[in-house]
């Protein structure tokens, strides 16, 4: 994986660094290119910092492992898979039952609570 980091700087001090994105320039960068404009010197500057991954890749099959790696490899894959089973659907014999109508609080009305 290659990548890009992109710096701002206000003449020696990094004002932002940023990856793969644009680094945000600091409030002076507008008035300068006035200034630059006027006396050719320019204090703040952008770098660019691109950062090489690795670009050749050695890709090898199932057939190019040995046996014993073969076998560790397919038993690996078969109990990975096992171990994501399902469960067998419960049943809930009260889903659809509602509970009857508090008429009376027995509880309160006989003053009987559990401590």
């Amino acid at each position: 994986m290659s990548f890009t980091i992109d710096k701002h700087f206000c003449g020696d001090v990094l004002v932002d660094s940023a990856v793969f994105v644009e680094a945000k320039k600091c409030a002076m960068e507008a008035y300068e290119i006035e200034q630059a404009l006027i006396t050719k010197k320019y204090c703040c500057k952008d770098e660019l910092e691109v950062v090489k991954g690795q670009d050749k890749l050695k890709r090898t099959s199932f057939e190019d492992l040995k046996f014993d790696q073969q076998v560790v490899v397919t038993t690996f894959a078969y109990n990975y898979n096992l171990f994501f089973e399902s469960l067998p659907k419960q049943v809930i014999p009260h889903k659809d039952y509602s509970p009857p109508n508090l008429v009376i609080d027995i509880h309160v009305l006989d003053q009987v609570f559990i401590i």
